[in-house]
C-alpha cells in the first residue's frame, strides 16, 4: 500500500513538472550581423522560422528551422536604396512583403511574395505612387490588414491643406487582387483636429477617428467616426458621444463575429486630471448607432490593486492600453500597462506626452506599447551623458460584457526598469485558447529570470514556476517575442551584445 502510495506520489510530481515545463531552443548568435542590426520577427512558415534584419541600406531575411539552426539568409536586393519602410504579413507558407520607396520626386507603395525560404515568388508590384516635391525620411503610406488577413489596405494622408485633409486607400484581397480605391476629403475645423485609429475588419469595411480637443497633446472632447462600407465610394460622419469627459489615450477594435467597432479610451473628468475610468462605446456597422456606450469608474479596490505609489486618485494615471481581445459575446478584455520615464531632468508622465502616449505619434497602427517604435540597440537616446530611466510596472487586465459593462478587474504586479533602453522591460501575451499568459522579465540577484503570471476569462490569475532551461548569458527581450503557434513563441534574447532569438515551446 506505501509502495503504491508513492508510486502515485511520484507519478503526480512527474505529470505537474511536465505540464509546468517549457523547452526553450536557442539560435546561434550571427557573427555577420552588426552589434545595431534592427530586427522584426516575421513568423512561422511551413516548418522555418524567419526574421527579418536591417542595417543602414542593408536588409535580408534569415531563415531557421526547427531547432533554430540558421538554413539560410536571402538578401532583399529587390529594395532599393531609399526604402523608407518595411512591413511584413505572413500566411502559412508565404510572406507579403510590403515596402515604400522614394525614387527622384515620387514615393511608390509595393510589394512581393517570398516563399518559406525567403526567396522571391514573383517581382515587386507598384501598388500606389505620391508626387512629393522633397526628400523624404519617412513613411507616407500605412499598410494594415483584417484579422483574418483577408482584406489588405493601404491608405495615405494628404494634410497640406490643414483645414481639409485628404484620405487615399486601396484595398486588396488576400491574393492582392484590388477591390475598391477612394479618395476623400475630411474637414478639419479645430486647428487641434487629427486623424487616427484606422482599422478594416474582415468585410472589407474602413473605421478611422477625429479627435478634436484643446490641444493635441490631451483632452480630447469630441470624437467623429467615419465608415465606409467595402463597396462605398465614400465615409460617412458619425459623431459619439462624449459626456463632460477627457480622452487621451484612444484605440479602435473591429469585432468580426458581432459586426461592431469598439472605440475605448482612459478619461478624466477634468483638464489634465488623474485618469478615473475607462470609456468604451460599441459601434454597430449593421443599424450605423452605438450598441452601448459607458464610462466606467474604477473603484477604490481596484485602484488599491493597480498603484504602485502615491495616491488612491493617481493609481492609473501611468496606464497606457496595450491589448485588446473581442469575446465571441460581443464583450472585450481590456489589459494596459503602468509605463513611465525619470531622468536627471525630473519625472515623465503622461501629460508630458504628445497625444497622451509617450513617444508614440497619432498615426501609429502597429504597436500598442506607448514607447515602443522597434528595437534600439543602444538605448534610444545615443548617449549616456544623460540617463533616462525607463519603468514598466503592474499590468490591469478589465474584463467587460457586451454592454461594455465591467465584469472584473485583476492586476498582475510586476516592478521593472532600465537605464537608456526599454528593451528588456515591458512584457508579451501568450493566448493558449483558455488562458492568457503575461511573459517577463523579473531581475532576481543581477540576473533577468523569465517569469510568467496567467489569467483566465474569469479573471484568477495563477503564477507559474519560473522558465526553466534558461541559459547564463542570454538576456530576453519579451516585448517583441511573437507567438507563432498554439503552444510556440519565439523571443529575441541579447547574447554578449549580439541578437539571437530563442524558440520558447509550452
Amino acid at each position: 500500500m506505501i509502495r503504491r502510495t508513492l508510486f502515485f506520489a511520484t507519478l503526480l510530481l512527474c505529470l505537474f513538472s511536465f505540464a509546468n515545463a517549457q523547452k526553450i531552443t536557442y539560435s546561434d548568435p550571427d557573427k555577420d550581423d552588426p552589434r545595431q542590426v534592427n530586427f522584426d520577427i516575421i513568423g512561422r512558415l511551413n516548418d522555418h522560422f524567419l526574421v527579418y534584419k536591417n542595417t543602414r541600406n542593408a536588409f535580408n531575411i534569415t531563415v531557421y528551422d526547427s531547432e533554430m539552426k540558421q538554413v539560410g539568409k536571402q538578401d532583399l536586393a529587390f529594395l532599393p536604396q531609399r526604402t523608407l519602410g518595411v512591413d511584413f504579413l505572413a500566411y502559412k507558407d508565404f510572406v507579403y512583403v510590403f515596402f515604400q520607396f522614394q525614387r527622384k520626386n515620387s514615393v511608390y507603395a509595393a510589394y512581393v511574395k517570398l516563399n518559406a525560404e525567403a526567396k522571391l515568388m514573383m517581382d515587386p508590384v507598384i501598388l500606389d505612387t505620391t508626387e512629393v516635391n522633397y526628400s523624404s525620411s519617412s513613411k507616407i503610406y500605412t499598410f494594415i490588414n483584417s484579422d483574418d488577413k483577408k482584406k489588405i489596405a493601404v491608405f495615405k494622408i494628404n494634410s497640406k491643406n490643414d483645414r481639409s485633409y485628404v484620405v487615399t486607400t486601396v484595398l486588396f484581397d488576400h491574393d492582392m487582387t484590388r477591390v475598391n480605391k477612394r479618395q476623400v476629403k475630411v474637414a478639419m475645423d479645430n486647428k487641434n483636429d487629427f486623424l487616427n485609429e484606422f482599422t478594416v475588419d474582415n468585410d472589407g469595411d474602413l473605421v478611422f477617428l477625429r479627435s478634436s480637443g484643446s490641444s493635441q497633446k490631451n483632452n480630447i472632447t469630441k470624437l467623429t467616426l467615419f465608415y465606409a462600407g467595402v463597396t462605398e465610394d465614400s465615409v460617412t460622419a458619425y459623431d459619439l458621444t462624449l459626456s463632460k469627459i477627457y480622452l487621451d489615450d484612444i484605440r479602435v477594435k473591429a469585432d468580426n463575429i458581432n459586426k461592431n467597432f469598439l472605440i475605448t479610451s482612459f478619461f478624466s473628468s477634468g483638464k489634465k486630471g488623474n485618469v478615473d475610468g475607462l470609456y468604451a462605446t460599441l459601434w454597430s456597422k449593421t443599424s450605423k448607432t452605438e450598441r452601448a456606450t459607458t464610462n466606467t469608474t474604477f473603484n477604490e479596490d481596484l485602484r488599491n490593486e493597480a498603484k504602485t505609489e502615491g495616491s488612491l486618485k493617481a493609481a492609473f494615471n501611468n496606464y497606457y492600453l496595450q491589448n485588446i481581445v473581442m469575446k465571441k459575446n460581443g464583450g472585450f478584455f481590456v489589459a494596459s500597462e503602468s509605463v513611465y520615464t525619470s531622468s536627471r531632468g525630473g519625472m515623465y508622465n503622461r501629460w508630458d506626452y504628445m497625444y497622451g502616449s509617450p513617444f508614440m505619434s497619432p498615426i501609429d497602427y502597429y504597436y500598442y506599447s506607448p514607447y515602443y517604435s522597434g528595437y534600439y540597440p543602444w538605448g534610444r537616446w545615443g548617449g549616456f551623458n544623460n540617463i533616462t530611466r525607463y519603468y514598466a510596472d503592474n499590468i490591469a487586465i478589465l474584463s467587460f460584457d457586451s454592454t461594455a459593462n465591467l465584469d472584473w478587474g485583476n492586476v498582475i504586479t510586476k516592478s521593472q526598469f532600465d537605464d537608456n533602453t526599454d528593451n528588456f522591460i515591458g512584457y508579451t501575451t501568450f493566448n493558449t485558447g483558455s488562458e492568457v499568459h503575461f511573459i517577463y522579465n523579473l531581475s532576481e540577484k543581477r540576473t533577468l529570470l523569465l517569469n510568467d503570471q496567467s489569467i483566465d476569462i474569469k479573471g484568477q490569475i495563477t503564477r507559474n514556476p519560473t522558465f526553466r532551461n534558461l541559459d547564463k548569458g542570454y538576456e530576453f527581450m519579451p516585448r517583441y517575442a511573437k507567438q507563432v503557434g498554439s503552444h510556440t513563441m519565439i523571443v529575441p534574447c541579447q547574447y554578449r551584445n549580439y541578437i539571437c532569438f530563442a524558440k520558447i515551446e509550452f
